[in-house]
């Protein structure tokens, strides 16, 4: 389970690093399929996914509370992006996306950090 946690956050680290060099790149993608169902359920089940591995796996980390508590943050975000519903999740990603052009690039630096942490956390 370690092994997906770090796979988790390359993938992180990669989007973060793809949204400082050009964040359009992640941006476009998100509006061209802000309307698709499965955006909101793929939001859902990731948050589900890493939010459990990180609880489950958080003892075998380099900071153990701190990651428990990030996968508890993880499963509350998923619970709250099913209940909002897809009308709700949809204005909330436009609402988001209205900030990609003046913030992309410092979300891309703070997903980044965050990626690099998870796979920092987890490194022996």
């Amino acid at each position: 389970m370690t092994q997906l946690i770090l796979v988790f956050g390359a993938l992180i680290l990669l989007a973060g690093i793809a949204m400082v060099i050009n964040p359009e790149t992640i941006f476009g993608f998100l509006r061209n399929n802000v309307d698709k169902p499965a955006l909101h359920v793929g939001a859902i089940a990731l948050r589900v996914v890493l939010g459990v591995l990180l609880i489950l796996q958080s003892d075998v980390s380099r900071y153990p509370l701190v990651i428990e508590v990030i996968g508890w943050i993880a499963v509350v975000a998923a619970i709250s992006l099913a209940v909002i519903g897809r009308r709700n999740f949809k204005r909330l990603m436009t609402w988001a996306l209205s900030f990609s052009e003046p913030l992309g690039r410092v979300a891309g630096i703070f997903a980044a950090a965050f990626g690099a942490f998870v796979v920092y956390s987890f490194v022996a």
